[in-house]
């Protein structure tokens, strides 16, 4: 009798940042180790979603009339546990590079983070960046995969690690469909051996997963559409617990929308806006926003198509009846109805959010602290809903306290009768912000100024053009309407000193500038850069060398411009370069204070190129300022 053959097992290595994953998981973000059990609930509850939606329009199935549910089994005298679905299971291809390597480009970068942070890293988070499966290795030392995939000429496969740096798969004979996952609880972990432990965890996390869930044969979770419930019947624990359960997030959410349309389209949704926004939610790619279901059956669990991008922080489920049930992803990106759906959906945001901002001023402003650098890239690009965007927004000004924030339409409230322009003045900071010299005749005018420190404004509020057919003008601009100030003011330079000072200005520091003029905005400062009428805005410029510097996209052959230099004829340094310049326009004391005034300014925009040649010109002029 010929002799069985042994199963060939193969080892394989695990990717290198997976590796440090691992390590990072298991030994320094010990926290909440409970959430394991979510993880592994939400990947069979995926795994079950893809196999249901693949019956919708493929018969050709393995075990195409198993039953879709997710089973439990755990033994607190052996300390084993193992999970099982009947879902889409996996092949030696999913083997390896769905648990071999790292899931999504944010990973690593956020459980650095994580660990180099000051406070405790929380694990709640981890789901969010397809590293759920891992979390397993903070309660088991070794792991077990058996799967087999839905195709009906699959072969299965058992998948085992320790997590230390390889794992082996091997052939087995598995008849069914599906994936079960299986370990020994380490001795720090026993107590998630115990049936109630694990009750309190499904309750906590997975009470709404679309699948009933078994433990050691008994049915635990409670499945109900909520969407599909009156208002009025639907608790604020439950919509708390179902918005925790759709967007991995562990705190209860901002707002909500409970929405039944019916008419042109008919769609029930549940819609929440989350506390805040996930972190690298921009550089994140597998970020979740809304789930797709149609008469309850799921489609989708990120259907960009719901949402313009601008609003995709958002959470929950949209159901449908108007979609057919054999619909596909594909279908779904040119359907009339997702039109309809998305556009009713925007309008029901935007108009909550309208609602917060006239009744819960606090409530919203909190929204758009959080939110605002993505809310904000919607006003150039909803063109329909632009007006409506634009009175949601909201900046820091020189009227308001430090944090709180003013829209548009209160700035205009507080305009006086002889201002016809808004103004605002951008940088990286309010703090860096308020020490500019060009806000002080704005401030001794006591005219408003909007203090724009977020990124995305410089891309905004340019485009605004005009609100309330005032114009929206960079206080950095050379040609902002401004009145000279001749009350209380220092007796300024005579038209032919300042003309023949400037001229030593613009000899002395030649192509650097665009031009040198008298100043009509400062008071207490010798000199400032402005931007010329067709310049870009500084802190746009700024952003666009940093491209440059990486050498992305269209900023690579980015020139910058030149500004112009605007000296204060009424300051004392400047009338005492006069003196020097009446004495000899070729005086080296001179032209080195002329170098050194713009190059400060410079400095001050952090623009300066050569600190080193600063310090040094800088100690001459002390050296020569000092000497007997």
């Amino acid at each position: 009798m010929a002799e069985k053959k042994e199963p060939k097992i193969q080892q394989y290595e695990y990717q290198a940042e997976l590796k440090q994953l691992l390590h990072l998981i298991v030994h320094s973000l010990y926290t909440h180790p409970e959430v394991f059990l979510r993880e592994l609930i939400s990947n069979a509850s995926d795994a079950l979603n893809k196999v249901r939606f693949r019956l919708l329009t493929d018969k050709n199935v393995l075990d195409k009339d198993a039953n879709q549910e997710i089973r439990i089994t755990v033994d607190a005298k052996e300390g084993s546990f193992s999970i099982e679905d009947t879902g889409i299971g996996m092949t030696r291809e999913d083997l390896i590079e769905r648990i071999g390597t790292v899931a999504s480009s944010g990973t690593m970068e956020f459980l650095e983070q994580l660990k180099n942070s000051k406070e405790k890293p929380d694990l709640n988070l981890i789901g969010q960046f397809g590293v759920g499966f891992y979390s397993v290795f903070m309660v088991a030392d070794e792991v077990a995969i058996e799967t087999r995939h839905a195709n009906p000429d699959s072969q299965g496969y058992r998948w085992k690690s320790d997590g230390q740096g390889t794992f082996t798969i091997e052939e087995i004979d598995k008849p069914a469909r599906g994936t079960k996952i299986s370990f020994k609880f380490n001795e720090a972990s026993k107590e998630y051996a115990e049936e109630y432990r694990l009750r309190q965890i499904v309750n906590k996390y997975s009470n709404f997963v679309d699948f009933p869930i078994l433990l050691n044969g008994e049915r635990i979770n409670r499945v109900e559409a909520l969407w599909h419930k009156p208002k009025g019947e639907v608790k604020e624990e439950e919509l708390n617990e179902f918005y925790k359960f759709v967007s991995n997030d562990y705190q209860d959410p901002l707002g909500h929308l409970h929405l039944s349309i019916e008419g042109a389209v008919n769609f029930k949704a549940l819609l929440f806006i989350p506390q805040t926004l996930p972190p690298f939610y921009f550089r994140h790619e597998d970020e979740k926003s809304l789930h797709l279901y149609s008469r309850k059956i799921f489609i989708q669990d990120d259907c960009k198509e719901l949402l313009p991008e601008y609003l995709r922080f958002m959470k929950g489920v949209v159901d449908t009846e108007d979609l057919p049930l054999n619909v596909s992803r594909e279908v779904t990106q040119s359907s009339p109805v997702m039109a309809k759906i998305r556009n009713t959906l925007v309008s029901k945001i935007l108009a909550l959010l309208e609602e917060w901002a006239k009744n819960e001023p606090a409530k919203y402003e909190k929204f758009h602290k959080n939110f605002g650098p993505a809310f904000k890239l919607g006003v150039n690009s909803d063109f329909s809903n632009r007006e409506k965007l634009i009175e949601l927004l909201r900046f820091e000004s020189t009227m308001t306290e430090k944090g709180s924030l003013t829209s548009l339409k209160n700035y205009v409230s507080r305009m006086g009768a002889e201002q016809k322009e808004i103004y605002y003045l951008s940088g990286e900071s309010r703090d860096l912000l308020e020490r500019s010299p060009n806000l002080e005749y704005f401030r001794k005018k006591e005219i408003e100024v909007l203090l724009l420190s977020d990124p995305v404004d410089v891309f905004i509020v340019p485009g605004i053009g005009e609100y309330d057919k005032k114009p929206l003008k960079s206080i950095e601009k050379a040609d902002i309407d401004l009145k000279k100030d001749e009350t209380a003011q220092p007796e300024a330079l005579s038209e032919n000193l300042a003309q023949s000072l400037i001229q030593v200005f613009k000899e002395t520091l030649g192509d650097k500038v665009e031009d040198v003029i008298e100043s009509k905005r400062l008071v207490d400062s010798p000199a400032t850069l402005v931007i010329g009428k067709e310049g870009m805005d500084a802190q746009m410029e700024k952003m666009l060398k940093m491209f440059q510097s990486r050498g992305e996209g269209f900023a690579k052959d980015f020139p910058g411009s030149k500004r112009i230099l605007e000296i204060n004829t009424a300051h004392p340094l400047i009338k005492n370069l006069s003196r020097l310049n009446m004495g000899s326009a070729a005086d080296p004391l001179l032209r080195q204070c002329i170098l050194q005034l713009h190059e400060g300014l410079l400095l001050l925009n952090d623009d300066l190129p050569s600190p080193t040649d600063f310090i040094k010109r800088m100690n001459e002029i002390m050296a020569e300022a000092t000497k007997g």
